[in-house]
């Protein structure tokens, strides 16, 4: 496993950044970018939501790969699904993850998202 960086190497590095000529470039320049590249990912921008696999760690659950294969934001995605917005940036952001109940629910939410989302409805009134 790599090293982490330190506070000061993060910082050089984003200051390394040219982030005007980032900022200019267009959907073609980017395209184009990783047309030339073999090593990069391809470019799933476009896909269609349902077209998307999430990958789970193993003993644990994706929830940003959830959210992003339904397309809600963090906002819409925990007040569909009756989760605290607090909460669920902690799981996105590695700060706890959920239990085994949630992580439950979470898959649940990703094979039928309309079916839970209507119990939360109807149990929320």
């Amino acid at each position: 496993m790599a090293d982490k960086l330190t506070d000061a190497q993060r910082a050089a590095a984003l200051a390394a950044v040219d982030w005007a000529r980032i900022d200019a470039m267009t959907d073609a320049d980017i395209a184009r970018q990783i047309a030339d590249n073999p090593d990069a990912p391809a470019d799933l921008s476009d896909a269609p939501a349902e077209a998307l696999r999430v990958i789970h760690p193993e003993g644990g659950v994706s929830v940003r790969g959830i959210r992003a294969k339904l397309n809600l934001s963090q906002r819409a995605f925990a007040d569909r699904f009756g989760f605290p917005l607090g909460t669920l940036r902690d799981w996105e952001q590695g700060r706890s993850q959920p239990d085994a109940a949630t992580r439950t629910l979470l898959f649940v939410i990703e094979s039928d998202p309309e079916l839970v989302a209507a119990v939360v409805a109807r149990h929320a009134a």
